[in-house]
This record gives C-alpha cells, structure tokens and sequence, in this order.
C-alpha cells in the first residue's frame, strides 16, 4: 500500500460547503490535528465534502490530461470501440494504443491508483468516527450514509477496471479493501478477490439505503436514495444479479424522467438535466472537472484538445429520426477533414460543463439487461423501448433473447458515449474490442463531403480507428490482459503483502 495520512482537510470549514452553489475547496493546503477534526460531525462534514471535491476537481497526479474522476471514464471510452482518437493531440493517444494502463510504471497508472484509494481512505476516516462524533443525529446518519455509498462507488469503480468479469471467475484476486483509516505505519492488506470486493459493495450500499431514507438533498452531487439505488443497479449488474440489478434500476429512476429531445441537443453540460441522477456542478472559480471537456468537445472554439472523435461505423448504429443522430458531422476544419464530430459534449460559454455521474437512461438500460437475463423477454423489450422511443428511435420488434441483449448492449454503446463506459462494458461482457477500417470495396477510405470553413463543400476521404490491433501486432481478443489496469510498482514495492 502507498502509505498516506489521514488527509484530514478542514479548510473548507472556512468556506462553509453547505451546497453545490457554494465553491468546493478542491485542494486544502493544511492538515490539522485529529481531535480536532474528528470531534464533530459539521467537521467530518468538511472532510466529505473536500474528499468529494478532491475527487472531482484535483487533476489525478497533478497532469492537466487527468481531469479528476472523469479521467476514469477518458480512459474507459479512448479504450474501446467508439472513439476515433486524433492520436496528435494530448495526453491520450497511449491509452488508445494499449501502451500505458497496462504498464506499470506509468504515471497515470499510479495517480489513478493512488487518487482511488486516497478516496477510499478519506470515507474510511469519516466512518470511524461518525457515529461518536458531536452534532445533529440526523446529520451523522446522513454523512454515514453517503461515506459508505461514495466508498462502495469507488470500490466498484475498482473492481471493473482492475480485473476481468465477475462472470469469468469470481475468485480471481483483483485488488486490497480497506475499512479502517490508514497512515504512515499502516501495513498494506493483500489482494481481495472480485467475489469479496463485491460482497463489500452490496454491504456498504445496503446499509447506506435505510441512513438515507427520506433525505432530501439540496444539490445533485449529494448522495441519496435514487443515487443508492442506482450504484446497487450497477454492482448487482456488473456481478450478474440480474433481477436485483433490475428491480434497484426501476427504483433508482422513480423522478428523474427522460430528458426532452431538444435536451439531447445542448451540449450533456448541465446538471439540473431531468434525467441526472447524480452530477457534479462546475463553477469558473472550481472547473478542474471541466477539463474533460477539452477532449470531449470537438466544436468548441475553446476546446483545446478536441481528440475524441467518433467512429464512422458507431454513427450507422443509429437511425433517422433519432435526437442522438443529429450530433453527428463531419469535420470540415483544416487539418480535421474527414474526422466524425459527435457533439453530445460542448462547453458552456464560461468554459465549464457539468459532470454526469448517473443518468436515468444509464438506470433503464440495467433494467433492460438485467430483465433480459433474467429471461424476462417482454419486461426487458418494454423496458429497452421506452427509451428508444424517448429518443426517436426505432423500436426492438425481436423475438429473440440473445438478439435483445446484443441490442440492449448496442443501445448501451449509442446512450452512454463519453460517459465511460466503453471499456469496463468489454471487459464484463467478456467482448473483443472492434475496430475496422472505414473503407470501400477496393480498400479506399470512404469519401465523405465536408463544409470548409467559407461554406464551400468538398468531398474528402473519412478519418478512421489508426489504431486496428493491440501494439504488438496482434488481434484485438476477449478477455486480454491489455484491457486490464496494472497495480502501479510503486503499489507492489510499498505492499510486501499484495500478492500474498
């Protein structure tokens, strides 16, 4: 284990973090003494609410192309099939190729690592002392509740990226859980397998549900019920419970209905979106978060990066008449001629967008998948319909439960871009990631008309994935150990007991 100290951060009880209108300190500078800071709950409070800014807002190893949380999900989507990356732009062109999350001695391997279980440890620290702590009862059992949904978030976080399937095998040593506050004398715990990561997971949310009931939160980045339920959806899925992950999806939804089609259209930047479950507000003065954006965003004039583009082939995933097929265009700019934008993501005009964590869309395709699996055919049809039919989509007309579920999956693939989960969808799915060559019957790349920037149109050969097969040559396969993040060196040589 990385020896860290409590990161005990109370400069945000200068500030007072009371709701998302207020500014989140990102990054304390001062530790203080623990008697102090553990002695009440308006104090372990701060600490929640530095951790949780922390974790959004902190660039992850202090790199610019580490955008906090959302690096995770940078990561997850530049990985898989959809994401056409321009490889000359920053920071993610590595991650693309299958050369840097799975080796070990790199950077971001280790700022990921670390900033997860730094997180970890900051709930850890909080659950300890809760429930001595001084101050309003109901306000304990609400923190308790959020510190123990927020560590079982981070746990699955955890257990997607950093092992294969649950369903592969469920025994396989992924990584070390840790329930007590750790310091410099801490010694590291051994690897813990999927099946006990998991069997954490439902008890921390479990025992989160009941402290929260009732609970009305007054900002969208504040744990609830809804955000319980929808982290239950997700575990109970991903482990393959698919009736539980089914009947907590239908539970996590109940408010939050689908967004207008219009909505889809304004730039996935707000987080008083209808269909938000759980988002994250960015503000000028605290927009570290937003920096995601500058990979994402491919229309903005003040998108720096602007690499991920789309696959040609994901745009033929949708039909006409759908809200999200409207996103699509191809890039006339000099120098990005050919490239497919997909404008799901665009800053706002003070150069901040919102960050969406859990999305009603996102709740219903668990409740698909799991009925589906649960041999539930016509619940899973009308569960995958109603969502097609919010976004102008042709309706599933099937008959078929294997044909559903490649459906539900594909539906997964057009709802979800850029939201993260590309990668960890493969590696559960136990699916080889699929990338080809945007070409003709001859082998020529497909030509396509661009609008220059004079408004004269002209016909150019379409960008495609430049990036066919793993580095060294070989096919992209199920189940290969280049999807899978590394524990980073500097993990092995500080925990003599990580592998024991």
């Amino acid at each position: 284990m990385k020896k860290n100290n409590h990161f005990l951060y109370i400069a945000a009880l200068v500030i007072g973090l009371a709701s998302c209108n207020k500014q989140l300190e990102t990054a304390p500078s001062n530790a203080v003494e623990e008697e102090i800071a553990l002695k009440n709950v308006t104090n372990l409070t701060a600490i929640y609410e530095g951790a949780w800014a922390s974790k959004m807002d902190d660039f992850y190893g202090g790199i610019f192309g580490n955008p906090g949380f959302k690096t995770i999900a940078l990561v997850s989507d530049a990985m898989a099939n959809d994401v056409n990356l321009i490889v000359t732009k920053y920071s993610y062109a590595p991650i693309y190729r299958f050369t840097q999350i799975n080796d070990k001695t790199q950077s971001r391997v280790s700022a990921i690592w670390n900033q997860l279980y730094k997180l970890i440890n900051n709930q850890n620290v909080i659950l300890a002392n809760v429930d001595r702590a001084e101050g309003d009862a109901t306000a304990k059992k609400v923190l308790k509740g959020q510190a123990l949904a927020l560590r079982a978030h981070l746990y699955t976080t955890i257990a997607s990226f950093y092992q294969y399937s649950y369903q592969k095998d469920s025994l396989t040593k992924t990584a070390p859980i840790y329930l007590e506050p750790s310091n410099n004398s801490t010694v590291g715990n051994p690897k813990s397998t999927l099946k006990e990561i998991y069997t954490q997971i439902y008890k921390d949310l479990n025992e989160a549900l009941p402290l929260l009931e009732g609970y009305q939160r007054n900002a969208k980045y504040k744990i609830n019920t809804n955000v319980v339920y929808g982290l239950l959806a997700r575990a109970y899925l991903y482990s393959g419970r698919w009736q539980l992950a089914a009947d907590a999806a239908t539970e996590a939804v109940k408010g939050f209905p689908f967004m207008a089609p219009a909505d889809y259209t304004t730039g996935f930047n707000n987080v008083n979106n209808s269909e938000w479950i759980w988002g994250h507000p960015e503000i000028p003065s605290q927009s570290d978060g937003s920096y995601s954006f500058h990979f994402l965003d491919v229309t903005s004039a003040s998108s720096y990066y602007y690499s991920f583009m789309a696959d040609p082939f994901f745009r033929e995933l949708f039909n006409d008449g759908d809200i999200r097929k409207t996103l699509f265009n191809w890039d006339g700019t000099a120098g990005r001629e050919g490239y497919l934008q997909y404008k799901k993501f665009r800053f706002r005009d003070d150069q901040t967008g919102d960050l969406v964590l859990l999305r009603s869309a996102e709740a219903q395709l668990i409740k698909a998948e799991g009925l589906a699996r649960a041999d539930k055919f016509g619940e899973a049809a009308d569960a995958l319909n109603e969502l097609r039919t919010a976004r102008g989509a042709t309706p599933f007309l099937g008959s078929d439960k294997e044909e559903l579920i490649k459906e539900i999956l594909i539906e997964r693939r057009k709802e979800l871009w850029g939201e993260g989960f590309g990668l960890s969808d493969i590696i559960r799915t136990q699916q080889a990631v699929v990338r080809k060559p945007y070409v003709d019957g001859s082998g020529n790349a497909i030509k396509v008309t661009v609008t220059l920037s004079d408004g004269s149109t002209k016909l150019v050969p379409a960008k495609y994935h430049s990036a066919l097969k793993f580095s060294d040559g070989s096919s992209f396969v199920p189940n290969s150990p280049n999807y899978i993040f590394v524990v980073p060196q500097s993990e092995e040589q500080n925990n003599p007991n990580l592998n024991k």
